[in-house]
């Protein structure tokens, strides 16, 4: 995957091992939060920082550096 701003359904189907649709389902609830959050989200794609933050944990691992 290139490193672009931006993660789609389809990226995140073939990273995590898991359908399309789930994908998509994944992107709705972590876009949810951070709207919540107060930032603005586009619909269908997702914060790739975002995604690998709260997927992978990577913020929390480059804090206990």
């Amino acid at each position: 995957m290139s490193e672009t701003l931006f993660i789609r359904a389809k990226d995140i189907a073939e990273e995590m091992g898991v359908s399309e649709a789930y994908g998509y389902k994944l992107i709705r609830q972590l876009n949810n939060e951070l709207k919540e959050q107060g930032f603005v989200t586009v619909q269908g794609r997702l914060s790739r920082q975002y995604f690998e933050e709260r997927i992978y944990g990577t913020k929390a691992k480059e804090e206990d550096k």
